[in-house]
């Protein structure tokens, strides 16, 4: 038996899963280490940091998610282009999209520390929670650049048939928040816990941007080296339009996570936000197993497709369904079990809190058996190089569905109604990915 396994493989189950494992371990980790950050601020810096830190976090993510953008394009069209048989031409692709996306993380996080506060203040920030949300955001933001190269390099580490590789880099940057977390937030004054805990977060996206760097700058195993490149503008192009699904999802999911903090502090003040960040916290790692396969797929898919395989590429189709309707059924399950210990972790120290998460966690967790397929979806046709079909279900899915229910669901449901609309955006989402892989079938041949 091999032991690494190619993007020119015939894949079974069972080679699915050993090629998809690392980079769904990547995603999950990468999720729990902002996940710990969570734990750390809520427990020891408070209630108030805590709310503070989920009412920015969108605007952060939004700024690191050029680096996805790039990551998931360009390794589309990497991927198709080794498949064709030009290895030199994939290289000179590979280090474009990096230099490009290093950039303009530079460009963003200026612009984001510079705009940060009256930004914070839109959201609804005032007092000490407007203050917490601006220490924290610049913090971050310093290591913006990194951050956006750690995204980039999360996708490039499957393409480059190294998805193990990718996994270590997490786990390594994933480690070092976690202990920084706990001897910088444990150890300093309580009116500097909360930049303790984003000096952690920083310094291990500067970790996880640094490594793979390195790694691909230098004589390595992978079939992918960052080197000498030409500009090439179609190229650019064709990343940005490929990879505006990924970016239109993250952005409108911020964007909507921003529309949830206004909506909860309207039916819920402060606790419904914290509440949220908790749901928000875990929701993340169940999504990151979804994005973590799909990533995981891409390459697969986008090299069968640039060698016109398409018995492979419809097998490659059905066993994804299959395995995603069964990790969404296992997700639900455990989300409702774990409910009441996970509250616990982050805010079993106020009563009422502690209430408001889980009668809302229990009806959120719903979300998780049909979120799987949308993003699955919106993945494959990335990796099909069909950048508009997957932006369209990405936009439907994160923005216009989601954004229709926060709205309309609580004049009928209140504060049930927040919560209940995030199960009904997924599911209009898996209908309209199922019509998208219908009307596609015979264009892409699956």
């Amino acid at each position: 038996m091999k032991q690494q396994i190619q993007l020119s493989d015939h894949f079974t189950y069972r080679h699915l899963l050993r090629f998809t494992m690392p980079t769904i371990g990547m995603m999950i980790c990468t999720s729990v280490y902002s996940v710990v950050d969570g734990f750390f601020v809520s427990n020891f810096a408070g209630k108030t940091p805590f709310a503070a830190v989920n009412l920015i976090m969108p605007v952060l993510m939004i700024l690191s998610t050029i680096g996805l953008m790039f990551g998931t394009g360009g390794s589309a069209i990497v991927a198709k282009t080794f498949g064709e048989g030009d290895k030199e031409k994939g290289n000179q692709y590979f280090a474009l999209f990096t230099y490009t996306a290093g950039f303009l993380g530079v460009l963003f996080a200026i612009l984001g520390i510079a705009f940060l506060r009256p930004v914070a203040a839109l959201l609804g920030a005032e007092g000490d929670m407007l203050e917490n949300a601006v220490v924290y955001g610049r913090i971050i933001l310093l290591a913006l650049p990194f951050n956006t190269l750690q995204f980039l390099f999360q996708s490039f580490f499957v393409t480059a048939e190294k998805p193990k590789m990718g996994l270590i880099v997490t786990v390594m940057s994933g480690l070092t928040n976690m202990v920084l977390d706990a001897v910088l937030v444990l150890s300093l004054p309580q009116e500097y816990k909360l930049a303790g805990a984003a000096i952690a977060t920083a310094l291990s996206q500067v970790v996880g941007g640094i490594v793979p760097l390195i790694y691909f700058g230098r004589e390595n195993s992978s079939i992918l080296r960052i080197g000498k490149t030409a500009f090439h503008g179609r190229a650019v192009l064709k990343a940005v339009t490929n990879g505006s699904s990924e970016f239109m999802s993250n952005i409108s999911m911020s964007l909507v996570s921003m529309l949830y903090n206004i909506q909860l502090l309207k039916y819920a003040g402060e606790n419904g936000v914290a509440a949220y960040g908790v749901m928000m916290y875990v929701s993340m790692i169940f999504a990151a197993a979804f994005l973590g396969y799909s990533i995981g797929t891409a390459p697969i898919i986008g090299y069968h497709d640039g060698a016109k395989n398409y018995s492979e590429l419809k097998g490659l189709l059905k066993k994804s369904l299959v395995m995603i309707g069964c990790f969404g059924i296992g997700m639900v399950l455990a989300a409702e079990v774990l409910a009441i210990p996970l509250a616990k972790i982050f805010v079993g120290y106020d009563g009422e809190l502690m209430e408001l998460t889980v009668s809302g966690f229990r009806i959120f967790a719903l979300s998780f058996i049909f979120m799987g397929f949308a993003i699955f979806s919106s993945g494959f046709f990335t990796a099909l190089n069909d950048g508009l079909t997957s932006a369209i279900i990405s936009f439907l899915r994160t923005l216009l569905f989601q954004a229709a229910a926060v709205i309309l669901l609580p004049i009928i449901w209140e504060i049930n109604g927040i919560w209940i609309s995030i199960v009904v955006a997924e599911v209009m989402a898996v209908v309209f990915s199922t019509l998208f892989l219908i009307v596609k079938r015979k264009k892409y041949h699956y």
